[in-house]
C-alpha cells in the first residue's frame, strides 16, 4: 500500500513537471508567433515607406513639369492629361495613408514638418511663416518621410 503512494505521489511529480513543460512551451510559442507577427508588420510598414519614398520623385518631375508649362499648352488635351498623372499618382497612394504636408504660403513654419532651406533677411515680425513651398513633404500615416523644404519669413 505504502508501495503505491509512493508510485503516486511520483506520478503526480512526474505529471506536474509534465504540465509545467507544456505550459512553458505553449507560452514560448504565443511570444514567439507575437514577436513574429510584430516583425512582419514592421517589414511591412518599411516596404510601403521604400515603395512609397521611391515615387515621391515621380511625383516632383511631373509637378515641375507642369510648373513650366508653355501657355500655348494651357488647354491641350495631351498637357491635361499628364497634369492629371500627378494626381492620379497621389491618389493611388492615398490608401497606403500618404498625406502631402501643408506648406502654403502663410502658414507657420514648423520644424516637425518643415525643413527651412531659405530665409528672408529682409523681412520684419514676429512669427516664423511659410514664404514658398520648395519641395513638397510627405507624410505616411503618422510619419514624416520627407519633410517640405521651404523659404521662411517673418510676419505679424
Amino acid at each position: 500500500m505504502q508501495k503505491n503512494t509512493k508510485k503516486n505521489a511520483e506520478y503526480e511529480q512526474k505529471i506536474g513537471e509534465l504540465t509545467a513543460d507544456i505550459q512553458r512551451i505553449q507560452a514560448d510559442f504565443e511570444n514567439y508567433r507575437k514577436r513574429s507577427d510584430l516583425e512582419k508588420d514592421e517589414a511591412r510598414a518599411v516596404g510601403r515607406k521604400q515603395a512609397v519614398f521611391a515615387l515621391l520623385p515621380v511625383i516632383d518631375n511631373i509637378e515641375r513639369a507642369l510648373s513650366h508649362r508653355p501657355k500655348e499648352l494651357a488647354n491641350n488635351p495631351w498637357a491635361e492629361s499628364v497634369a492629371n498623372l500627378s494626381k492620379n499618382l497621389e491618389q493611388s497612394l492615398s490608401p497606403l495613408k500618404l498625406k502631402r504636408i501643408d506648406a502654403s504660403v502663410g502658414v507657420a513654419f514648423d520644424p516637425r514638418y518643415h525643413e527651412a532651406i531659405q530665409f528672408d533677411e529682409d523681412s520684419t515680425g514676429t512669427r516664423e511663416v511659410i514664404a514658398e513651398e520648395l519641395q513638397p513633404g510627405y507624410m505616411l500615416e503618422d510619419s514624416v518621410i520627407r519633410h517640405a523644404m521651404v523659404k521662411v519669413t517673418m510676419q505679424d
